[in-house]
């Protein structure tokens, strides 16, 4: 078989063990093994086992069970229903309402953690209940974290970002900041969107809140206050040098929990089933990304990713029939890799296309970032569509089906940006000059 003839025969497969109901982290990892065990010479034995411990050994990765941990503790002591009940005065009169509370909560997280699976697993942990408790449309709500919580790589500090950096041989700290206008350009976007559905969608929004006045808003203002701070010096300590994003993350964990024992909301119950439930969930990531790392040693050791790439050089296009040709491979990549391995195992043969074209690298890796957050959406390895199914026990397409809309504003983004790249090189350009 050729090698575009094993790729589609490894998609074929995953896609007839996730529609019968196999796990998604042992389809993934069934695939990756009938890919070397068939089709290479390597020991699919001893690379499960390096894949698993590579994947999971990792300092970045404790901010994983860390942020969730604290998304739990903020939803089992109704800390978050407190900042709900805070916010929602203040935004009574806005088209979409508390629906805006994902995209802002999924941006401003992002930015600290820094990652699409903690940003989406802790928003949602912390405010699909109380929307649904609400009366919002949970369909929006859904298909608005999957998308928001893509975020967490765009806006810095980003490990992908990191990653690209380093295949492309470009600045850390122009490519973090760079990503700071498209970030704020998608969060408009998808509110927006938001606003535009309410609109049109009145009878599927909930009641009305009473009317206040301003003193009862400031008043009810004060349940914004615990959580508020605590955000505040999450961030604070990272944006100044004081932490890492894993140090951040448990001071996160220890201020939630200090929070909630001067609010008298901790009691020994929710603290075990807070701790029970972020270990489940922290569990189900870190076995499917072990899944995905094997399946991306299988996609190396066949040769995929750079079969696709070189097939592009060889059509010799023009510079943005080169682009148009770019998306399409990486949306195809992005439906059996990870955003990380898309970068790597495309590197060597796509960048020097890309600066042959004429384009510069730190445009187009935020372009590229932005490839990896619609692959975060499209089954059928979507991780965040992973990471909302075990969260809310819904299929992992109906899930894709509700993130449509959002997912048409990351297009959008991409169009944008590749119209107007000043959106990417501005605020670069502006801190620390031109790039030669």
């Amino acid at each position: 078989m050729d090698i575009l003839s094993i790729g589609a025969f490894l998609l074929l497969l995953m896609l007839l063990m996730l529609s019968g109901g196999v796990w998604i982290a042992m389809t993934l990892a069934i695939c990756g093994w009938v890919g070397q065990a068939y089709f290479t010479n390597s020991q699919p034995g001893l690379n499960l086992f390096s894949a698993f411990w590579e994947s999971n050994a990792s300092w970045e990765l404790a901010a994983l069970p860390l942020f969730i941990w604290m998304g739990e503790i903020l939803f089992r002591t109704r800390l978050s229903e407190d900042m709900f009940t805070g916010l929602a005065p203040w935004l009574g009169k806005v088209p979409g309402r508390l629906f805006h509370t994902t995209i802002l909560g999924c941006g401003i997280f992002g930015s600290v953690s820094g990652s699409s699976a903690a940003t989406c697993a802790t928003i949602a942990k912390v405010s699909l209940p109380a929307l649904k408790k609400r009366g919002y449309d949970e369909g929006i709500a859904i298909g608005s974290l999957a998308t928001a919580g893509t975020l967490g790589i765009l806006i810095p500090p980003s490990i992908t970002m990191v990653v690209y950096a380093v295949a492309a041989d470009a600045s850390i700290i122009r490519i973090f900041l760079a990503g700071f206008l498209p970030g704020l350009l998608l969060m408009l976007l998808f509110s927006g969107y938001i606003a535009w559905w309410s609109v049109r969608n009145k009878e599927r929004m909930p009641v009305d809140e009473p009317p206040t006045t301003f003193r009862e808003k400031l008043h009810l203002s004060r349940n914004l206050i615990p959580c508020a701070l605590l955000i505040v010096f999450i961030c604070w300590s990272l944006v100044a040098g004081w932490a890492t994003a894993t140090e951040c993350a448990a001071y996160g964990v220890v201020g939630a929990l200090a929070l909630a024992a001067w609010c008298k909301a901790l009691t020994w119950q929710n603290f075990k089933e807070g701790l029970a439930g972020s270990a489940r969930t922290s569990c189900m990531i870190m076995f499917i990304l072990a899944g995905a790392a094997f399946l991306t040693k299988t996609m190396a050791f066949t040769g995929i990713p750079r079969e696709l790439a070189e097939w592009v050089d060889s059509m010799h296009l023009s510079p943005y029939a080169l682009i148009a040709c770019l998306v399409g491979v990486y949306l195809v990549l992005g439906t059996a890799l990870d955003g990380i391995s898309m970068i790597v195992l495309t590197a060597a043969v796509v960048m020097p296309m890309i600066e042959k074209a004429g384009f510069d690298l730190i445009w187009f890796g935020i372009f590229v970032i932005l490839l990896v957050e619609i692959a975060e959406v499209t089954p059928p390895v979507g991780f965040n569509l992973f990471v909302l199914q075990n969260m809310t026990g819904k299929d992992s397409n109906l899930i894709a089906k509700a993130a449509i809309p959002f997912f048409l504003c990351l297009v959008v983004c991409i169009g944008l940006i590749t119209a107007f790249p000043q959106i990417v090189t501005i605020v670069p350009d502006l801190v620390m000059g031109q790039s030669k």
